[in-house]
Protein backbone atom coordinates (compact mmCIF):
# COMPACT_ATOMS: atom_id res chain seq x y z
CA UNK A 1 0.00 0.00 0.00
CA UNK A 2 0.93 3.75 -0.28
CA UNK A 3 -0.37 5.47 2.88
CA UNK A 4 -0.69 9.04 3.91
CA UNK A 5 -1.12 9.74 7.38
CA UNK A 6 -2.10 13.27 8.64
CA UNK A 7 -2.30 14.43 11.98
CA UNK A 8 -2.51 17.90 13.95
CA UNK A 9 -1.71 19.03 17.84
CA UNK A 10 0.79 18.47 19.90
CA UNK A 11 2.98 15.88 20.83
CA UNK A 12 0.45 13.35 22.13
CA UNK A 13 -1.39 13.61 18.58
CA UNK A 14 2.01 13.29 16.48
CA UNK A 15 3.49 10.46 17.83
CA UNK A 16 1.54 7.64 17.71
CA UNK A 17 1.13 8.25 13.94
CA UNK A 18 5.00 7.90 13.29
CA UNK A 19 4.75 5.01 15.41
CA UNK A 20 1.94 3.74 13.13
CA UNK A 21 3.75 4.94 9.98
CA UNK A 22 7.13 2.89 11.26
CA UNK A 23 4.89 -0.21 11.55
CA UNK A 24 3.55 0.43 8.05
CA UNK A 25 6.96 0.87 6.21
CA UNK A 26 8.69 -2.43 8.56
CA UNK A 27 5.28 -4.26 6.77
CA UNK A 28 6.59 -3.36 3.38
CA UNK A 29 4.61 -0.53 2.88
CA UNK A 30 5.15 3.16 1.45
CA UNK A 31 3.97 6.06 3.76
CA UNK A 32 4.43 9.75 3.87
CA UNK A 33 2.88 11.93 7.20
CA UNK A 34 1.20 15.51 6.45
CA UNK A 35 1.83 17.24 9.52
CA UNK A 36 3.09 21.08 10.62
CA UNK A 37 6.57 21.94 10.46
CA UNK A 38 7.10 21.84 13.81
CA UNK A 39 7.56 18.19 13.54
CA UNK A 40 9.76 18.14 10.86
CA UNK A 41 12.67 16.35 12.16
CA UNK A 42 10.33 14.24 14.08
CA UNK A 43 9.03 12.78 11.24
CA UNK A 44 12.30 12.35 9.17
CA UNK A 45 14.28 10.95 11.75
CA UNK A 46 11.96 8.13 12.02
CA UNK A 47 12.32 7.14 8.20
CA UNK A 48 8.85 8.57 6.94
CA UNK A 49 8.43 10.75 4.44
CA UNK A 50 7.53 14.55 5.73
CA UNK A 51 4.44 16.42 3.88
CA UNK A 52 4.05 19.79 5.19
CA UNK A 53 0.41 21.61 6.31
CA UNK A 54 -0.01 24.31 8.00
CA UNK A 55 0.39 26.11 10.75
CA UNK A 56 3.98 27.06 10.28
CA UNK A 57 3.71 27.86 13.88
CA UNK A 58 7.12 27.47 16.17
CA UNK A 59 7.18 26.08 20.08
CA UNK A 60 6.37 29.59 21.43
CA UNK A 61 3.28 29.78 18.90
CA UNK A 62 1.73 26.03 20.46
CA UNK A 63 2.47 26.93 23.89
CA UNK A 64 0.65 30.00 23.53
CA UNK A 65 -2.52 27.74 21.79
CA UNK A 66 -2.32 25.65 24.54
CA UNK A 67 -2.64 28.51 27.05
CA UNK A 68 -5.71 29.57 24.97
CA UNK A 69 -7.41 26.04 24.80
CA UNK A 70 -6.45 25.98 28.99
CA UNK A 71 -8.50 28.88 29.02
CA UNK A 72 -11.77 27.69 27.46
CA UNK A 73 -11.96 25.69 30.66
CA UNK A 74 -14.67 23.06 29.67
CA UNK A 75 -14.19 20.29 27.05
CA UNK A 76 -16.79 21.81 24.93
CA UNK A 77 -15.42 24.85 24.66
CA UNK A 78 -11.87 23.53 24.34
CA UNK A 79 -12.98 21.84 20.99
CA UNK A 80 -14.22 24.65 20.00
CA UNK A 81 -11.14 26.75 19.82
CA UNK A 82 -9.27 24.00 18.32
CA UNK A 83 -11.90 24.02 15.41
CA UNK A 84 -11.79 28.25 15.36
CA UNK A 85 -7.70 28.15 15.07
CA UNK A 86 -7.91 25.55 12.52
CA UNK A 87 -10.51 27.21 10.01
CA UNK A 88 -7.96 29.84 9.37
CA UNK A 89 -5.69 26.78 7.79
CA UNK A 90 -8.26 24.85 6.62
CA UNK A 91 -8.60 25.27 2.88
CA UNK A 92 -4.70 25.23 2.34
CA UNK A 93 -4.57 21.82 4.36
CA UNK A 94 -7.47 20.17 1.96
CA UNK A 95 -5.46 21.48 -0.89
CA UNK A 96 -2.44 20.00 0.08
CA UNK A 97 -4.41 16.50 1.28
CA UNK A 98 -5.92 16.23 -2.04
CA UNK A 99 -2.96 16.66 -4.44
CA UNK A 100 -0.90 14.21 -1.82
CA UNK A 101 -3.69 11.50 -2.19
CA UNK A 102 -2.82 11.42 -5.90
CA UNK A 103 -1.92 7.62 -6.41
CA UNK A 104 -2.21 6.68 -2.89
CA UNK A 105 -4.13 3.40 -1.93
CA UNK A 106 -5.17 4.58 1.79
CA UNK A 107 -5.93 7.46 3.95
CA UNK A 108 -5.29 7.27 7.67
CA UNK A 109 -6.29 10.79 9.55
CA UNK A 110 -6.65 11.45 13.55
CA UNK A 111 -10.14 11.47 15.13
CA UNK A 112 -10.38 15.45 15.56
CA UNK A 113 -11.16 15.56 12.08
CA UNK A 114 -13.44 13.14 10.53
CA UNK A 115 -15.04 15.11 7.92
CA UNK A 116 -11.35 14.96 5.92
CA UNK A 117 -13.66 11.42 5.00
CA UNK A 118 -14.82 14.37 1.76
CA UNK A 119 -11.24 14.32 0.27
CA UNK A 120 -10.82 10.53 0.21
CA UNK A 121 -14.03 9.97 -1.17
CA UNK A 122 -13.17 12.39 -4.11
CA UNK A 123 -9.80 10.89 -4.68
CA UNK A 124 -11.93 7.59 -4.33
CA UNK A 125 -9.37 6.27 -1.44
CA UNK A 126 -10.34 4.30 1.56
CA UNK A 127 -10.36 6.26 4.65
CA UNK A 128 -9.45 5.48 8.79
CA UNK A 129 -9.10 7.27 11.43
CA UNK A 130 -6.85 7.15 14.73
CA UNK A 131 -8.13 7.86 18.42
CA UNK A 132 -6.09 8.41 21.02
CA UNK A 133 -8.21 8.05 23.75
CA UNK A 134 -11.50 5.68 24.14
CA UNK A 135 -13.70 7.94 25.92
CA UNK A 136 -15.11 8.74 22.60
CA UNK A 137 -16.16 5.60 21.52
CA UNK A 138 -19.76 4.78 21.92
CA UNK A 139 -20.65 1.96 23.79
CA UNK A 140 -23.69 0.70 26.11
CA UNK A 141 -21.70 0.64 29.87
CA UNK A 142 -20.55 3.88 30.27
CA UNK A 143 -21.49 7.04 29.31
CA UNK A 144 -19.96 10.20 27.69
CA UNK A 145 -17.74 11.82 30.50
CA UNK A 146 -19.71 14.58 31.58
CA UNK A 147 -23.07 12.36 32.21
CA UNK A 148 -23.78 10.81 35.31
CA UNK A 149 -23.12 6.70 34.87
CA UNK A 150 -26.50 5.93 37.36
CA UNK A 151 -25.36 2.36 37.04
CA UNK A 152 -27.97 1.72 40.11
CA UNK A 153 -30.94 1.78 36.96
CA UNK A 154 -32.17 -2.00 35.50
CA UNK A 155 -29.97 -3.18 33.25
CA UNK A 156 -32.29 -2.50 30.06
CA UNK A 157 -33.07 1.04 31.58
CA UNK A 158 -29.28 1.94 31.51
CA UNK A 159 -28.23 1.20 28.39
CA UNK A 160 -31.03 2.81 27.06
CA UNK A 161 -29.81 5.96 29.19
CA UNK A 162 -26.15 5.42 27.84
CA UNK A 163 -26.97 4.95 24.38
CA UNK A 164 -29.26 7.80 24.63
CA UNK A 165 -26.42 10.32 25.94
CA UNK A 166 -23.85 8.77 23.33
CA UNK A 167 -26.53 10.22 20.47
CA UNK A 168 -26.82 13.80 21.99
CA UNK A 169 -23.22 14.29 22.46
CA UNK A 170 -22.52 13.21 19.31
CA UNK A 171 -25.08 16.12 18.45
CA UNK A 172 -23.88 18.46 20.06
CA UNK A 173 -20.35 18.06 18.94
CA UNK A 174 -21.69 17.63 15.21
CA UNK A 175 -23.03 21.28 16.22
CA UNK A 176 -20.25 22.28 17.69
CA UNK A 177 -17.70 22.14 14.89
CA UNK A 178 -19.98 22.88 12.37
CA UNK A 179 -21.07 26.25 13.84
CA UNK A 180 -17.10 26.79 13.85
CA UNK A 181 -16.23 25.80 10.42
CA UNK A 182 -19.34 26.91 8.21
CA UNK A 183 -17.67 29.84 6.89
CA UNK A 184 -14.93 27.34 5.72
CA UNK A 185 -16.45 24.55 4.81
CA UNK A 186 -17.51 25.14 1.18
CA UNK A 187 -14.09 26.74 0.48
CA UNK A 188 -12.48 23.49 1.58
CA UNK A 189 -15.30 20.95 0.18
CA UNK A 190 -15.86 19.38 3.11
CA UNK A 191 -19.10 18.37 4.64
CA UNK A 192 -20.45 19.11 7.41
CA UNK A 193 -19.13 16.63 10.23
CA UNK A 194 -21.93 13.93 10.94
CA UNK A 195 -22.05 11.30 13.68
CA UNK A 196 -18.46 12.27 15.40
CA UNK A 197 -18.83 9.68 17.83
CA UNK A 198 -20.85 7.55 16.21
CA UNK A 199 -19.91 6.79 12.94
CA UNK A 200 -16.92 9.13 12.34
CA UNK A 201 -15.35 6.39 9.67
CA UNK A 202 -15.92 2.66 8.48
CA UNK A 203 -12.63 2.11 10.43
CA UNK A 204 -11.19 3.47 13.23
CA UNK A 205 -8.29 2.11 15.11
CA UNK A 206 -8.22 2.94 18.93
CA UNK A 207 -5.05 2.93 20.01
CA UNK A 208 -5.25 2.12 23.08
CA UNK A 209 -4.92 -1.26 25.60
CA UNK A 210 -7.94 -3.57 25.09
CA UNK A 211 -6.57 -5.80 27.83
CA UNK A 212 -5.78 -2.90 30.58
CA UNK A 213 -8.42 -0.26 29.09
CA UNK A 214 -11.44 -1.92 27.20
CA UNK A 215 -12.62 -4.17 29.88
CA UNK A 216 -16.09 -4.38 31.29
CA UNK A 217 -17.13 -2.04 28.04
CA UNK A 218 -20.28 -3.82 26.33
CA UNK A 219 -21.67 -3.04 22.89
CA UNK A 220 -19.24 -1.46 20.75
CA UNK A 221 -19.63 -1.17 17.43
CA UNK A 222 -17.49 -3.33 15.12
CA UNK A 223 -16.11 -0.28 13.39
CA UNK A 224 -14.09 0.49 16.65
CA UNK A 225 -10.99 -1.67 16.86
CA UNK A 226 -8.28 -1.78 20.46
CA UNK A 227 -5.58 -2.38 18.78
CA UNK A 228 -3.51 -1.50 21.85
CA UNK A 229 -1.09 1.50 22.48
CA UNK A 230 0.74 3.08 19.12
CA UNK A 231 4.09 4.67 21.07
CA UNK A 232 6.90 5.94 19.35
CA UNK A 233 10.42 6.60 21.38
CA UNK A 234 12.92 8.90 20.69
CA UNK A 235 16.61 7.38 20.99
CA UNK A 236 18.34 7.43 24.29
CA UNK A 237 20.45 10.63 24.42
CA UNK A 238 23.86 9.57 26.07
CA UNK A 239 24.55 13.13 27.27
CA UNK A 240 20.98 12.97 29.49
CA UNK A 241 21.72 9.33 30.95
CA UNK A 242 25.04 10.97 31.99
CA UNK A 243 23.35 13.58 34.02
CA UNK A 244 20.74 11.05 35.28
CA UNK A 245 23.00 8.26 36.46
CA UNK A 246 25.04 11.07 38.29
CA UNK A 247 21.81 12.68 39.72
CA UNK A 248 20.09 9.48 40.91
CA UNK A 249 23.04 7.64 41.34
CA UNK A 250 21.37 3.99 41.42
CA UNK A 251 18.00 4.93 43.20
CA UNK A 252 14.53 5.95 41.62
CA UNK A 253 13.05 9.44 42.19
CA UNK A 254 10.33 10.92 41.42
CA UNK A 255 9.66 12.67 37.91
CA UNK A 256 7.12 15.90 37.41
CA UNK A 257 6.27 16.18 33.39
CA UNK A 258 4.00 18.23 32.22
CA UNK A 259 4.85 17.94 28.37
CA UNK A 260 3.32 20.22 25.94
CA UNK A 261 0.93 21.20 28.67
CA UNK A 262 0.64 24.59 29.63
CA UNK A 263 -1.33 27.20 31.01
CA UNK A 264 -0.85 30.81 32.53
CA UNK A 265 -0.67 30.14 36.05
CA UNK A 266 1.91 26.81 35.19
CA UNK A 267 5.27 28.26 36.09
CA UNK A 268 3.34 30.06 39.69
CA UNK A 269 2.10 26.68 40.16
CA UNK A 270 5.20 24.97 40.27
CA UNK A 271 6.78 27.20 42.01
CA UNK A 272 4.59 26.78 44.67
CA UNK A 273 4.91 22.84 44.21
CA UNK A 274 8.20 22.72 44.67
CA UNK A 275 7.88 25.12 47.82
CA UNK A 276 5.83 22.52 48.74
CA UNK A 277 8.43 19.93 48.02
CA UNK A 278 10.41 18.40 51.03
CA UNK A 279 13.91 19.68 50.99
CA UNK A 280 15.82 16.45 51.51
CA UNK A 281 14.58 14.41 48.74
CA UNK A 282 15.36 14.51 45.16
CA UNK A 283 13.20 15.24 42.57
CA UNK A 284 13.52 15.21 38.21
CA UNK A 285 11.42 17.94 36.46
CA UNK A 286 11.36 17.88 33.04
CA UNK A 287 11.02 21.41 31.30
CA UNK A 288 8.61 20.96 28.59
CA UNK A 289 6.63 23.63 26.70
CA UNK A 290 5.81 25.54 29.83
CA UNK A 291 9.68 25.25 29.93
CA UNK A 292 9.67 24.90 33.66
CA UNK A 293 12.96 26.19 35.50
CA UNK A 294 11.43 26.31 38.86
CA UNK A 295 13.58 24.39 41.72
CA UNK A 296 17.68 25.07 39.30
CA UNK A 297 19.30 26.47 42.38
CA UNK A 298 18.09 23.67 44.70
CA UNK A 299 20.78 20.87 44.54
CA UNK A 300 17.97 18.35 45.10
CA UNK A 301 16.09 19.00 41.90
CA UNK A 302 17.26 17.85 37.97
CA UNK A 303 15.88 20.09 35.38
CA UNK A 304 15.99 18.58 32.14
CA UNK A 305 14.83 19.22 28.53
CA UNK A 306 13.14 16.89 25.47
CA UNK A 307 14.02 13.32 26.36
CA UNK A 308 12.03 10.07 25.28
CA UNK A 309 9.64 8.98 28.17
CA UNK A 310 10.85 5.44 28.10
CA UNK A 311 14.36 6.60 29.07
CA UNK A 312 13.71 9.23 32.43
CA UNK A 313 11.04 6.81 33.32
CA UNK A 314 13.58 4.31 33.52
CA UNK A 315 15.24 6.32 36.45
CA UNK A 316 11.72 7.21 38.38
CA UNK A 317 9.61 5.89 41.28
CA UNK A 318 6.73 7.54 40.46
CA UNK A 319 5.51 9.99 38.47
CA UNK A 320 3.56 13.65 38.49
CA UNK A 321 1.88 14.60 35.28
CA UNK A 322 -0.84 16.35 33.24
CA UNK A 323 -2.83 13.29 31.97
CA UNK A 324 -1.81 13.13 28.22
CA UNK A 325 -3.09 10.15 26.71
CA UNK A 326 1.26 9.46 25.51
CA UNK A 327 2.29 10.04 28.52
CA UNK A 328 -0.17 8.06 30.59
CA UNK A 329 0.72 5.16 28.46
CA UNK A 330 4.66 5.54 28.78
CA UNK A 331 3.86 5.51 32.54
CA UNK A 332 1.85 1.77 32.50
CA UNK A 333 4.64 0.91 30.23
CA UNK A 334 6.98 1.93 32.64
CA UNK A 335 5.47 -0.60 35.36
CA UNK A 336 5.61 3.03 38.26
CA UNK A 337 2.68 4.44 40.00
CA UNK A 338 1.50 7.89 38.67
CA UNK A 339 -0.13 11.29 40.02
CA UNK A 340 -2.28 13.20 37.26
CA UNK A 341 -2.90 16.82 37.73
CA UNK A 342 -5.36 16.97 34.84
CA UNK A 343 -5.50 20.45 32.96
CA UNK A 344 -7.69 20.23 29.78
CA UNK A 345 -9.15 18.23 27.45
CA UNK A 346 -9.29 14.33 28.11
CA UNK A 347 -6.74 14.20 30.80
CA UNK A 348 -9.58 13.78 33.60
CA UNK A 349 -10.77 11.20 31.85
CA UNK A 350 -7.50 9.49 32.14
CA UNK A 351 -6.88 10.19 35.76
CA UNK A 352 -9.96 8.58 36.13
CA UNK A 353 -8.51 5.49 34.60
CA UNK A 354 -5.67 5.46 36.66
CA UNK A 355 -8.02 5.74 39.56
CA UNK A 356 -10.00 2.54 38.22
CA UNK A 357 -7.12 0.61 37.41
CA UNK A 358 -5.15 1.06 41.24
CA UNK A 359 -2.30 2.62 40.03
CA UNK A 360 -1.96 6.23 40.76
CA UNK A 361 -3.94 9.10 42.54
CA UNK A 362 -6.13 11.99 40.98
CA UNK A 363 -4.77 15.45 42.16
CA UNK A 364 -7.28 18.51 42.11
CA UNK A 365 -6.24 20.60 38.59
CA UNK A 366 -5.75 23.78 41.11
CA UNK A 367 -5.04 22.60 44.13
CA UNK A 368 -2.33 19.95 42.71
CA UNK A 369 0.99 22.42 44.41
CA UNK A 370 -0.46 21.35 47.85
CA UNK A 371 -1.62 17.48 47.24
CA UNK A 372 1.14 16.27 44.52
CA UNK A 373 4.19 16.05 47.13
CA UNK A 374 2.04 13.91 49.80
CA UNK A 375 0.52 11.65 46.84
CA UNK A 376 3.76 11.21 45.43
CA UNK A 377 5.12 9.77 48.13
CA UNK A 378 1.73 8.25 48.97
CA UNK A 379 1.82 5.79 45.25
CA UNK A 380 5.95 5.62 45.75
CA UNK A 381 5.50 3.76 49.69
CA UNK A 382 2.44 1.57 49.46
CA UNK A 383 3.05 -1.53 47.83
CA UNK A 384 -0.21 -1.89 45.93
CA UNK A 385 0.04 0.79 43.72
CA UNK A 386 3.28 -0.40 42.95
CA UNK A 387 1.85 -4.34 42.59
CA UNK A 388 -0.95 -2.96 40.06
CA UNK A 389 1.38 -0.49 38.43
CA UNK A 390 3.56 -3.97 37.42
CA UNK A 391 0.29 -5.86 36.79
CA UNK A 392 -0.59 -3.48 34.05
CA UNK A 393 3.00 -3.18 32.70
CA UNK A 394 2.63 -7.66 32.35
CA UNK A 395 -0.56 -6.75 30.36
CA UNK A 396 1.07 -4.08 28.03
CA UNK A 397 4.32 -6.40 27.69
CA UNK A 398 1.77 -8.57 25.76
CA UNK A 399 0.27 -6.30 22.98
CA UNK A 400 1.35 -4.95 20.38
CA UNK A 401 -0.70 -2.09 18.83
CA UNK A 402 1.65 -1.23 15.61
CA UNK A 403 0.59 -5.35 14.36
CA UNK A 404 -2.69 -4.97 15.33
CA UNK A 405 -2.89 -1.70 13.44
CA UNK A 406 -1.19 -2.37 10.13
CA UNK A 407 -2.92 -5.91 10.08
CA UNK A 408 -6.78 -4.53 10.39
CA UNK A 409 -5.03 -1.80 8.03
CA UNK A 410 -4.11 -4.17 4.75
CA UNK A 411 -7.32 -5.89 5.72
CA UNK A 412 -9.47 -2.90 5.51
CA UNK A 413 -7.85 -1.88 1.87
CA UNK A 414 -7.21 -5.56 1.25
CA UNK A 415 -3.93 -5.47 0.26
CA UNK A 416 -0.13 -6.67 1.22
CA UNK A 417 2.87 -5.20 1.16
CA UNK A 418 3.82 -3.06 -1.73
CA UNK A 419 5.66 -5.83 -4.49
CA UNK A 420 7.97 -2.63 -5.27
Amino acid sequence: MNVLLTSHGSTGDIYPMISLGRALIAGGHKVSFATTPFFREDVKAAGIRFVRVPPDWDGSQFAESMKTLHRAKSPLRQLRMIYRQASEFLTETVEILENELQGKDLFVGSYLFPNFKAIAERKNVPFALVCFCHNVVPNDTLPPDVVPGLSMLPEPLHKLWVRLWWKISSGVIDATINNELKRVLSDARLEPTSGFCLKPANLVLVAVSPGVMKAGLTGIDSRFNFTGYLRYQTPDDSKTETILNHFCQGERVPLVTFGSVTFDSARAEMREFIANWPKNKKLILQAGWAQFDEGENHENILIIGKASHDQVLRHASAVLHHGGAGTTASVLHSGVPQVIAPQIADQGFWANQVVRLGVGLKASPRGWPQQAPRFLQKVSSEEAFQRRAKECQSILNQENGQQNAVALLEQYVGSGPDPT
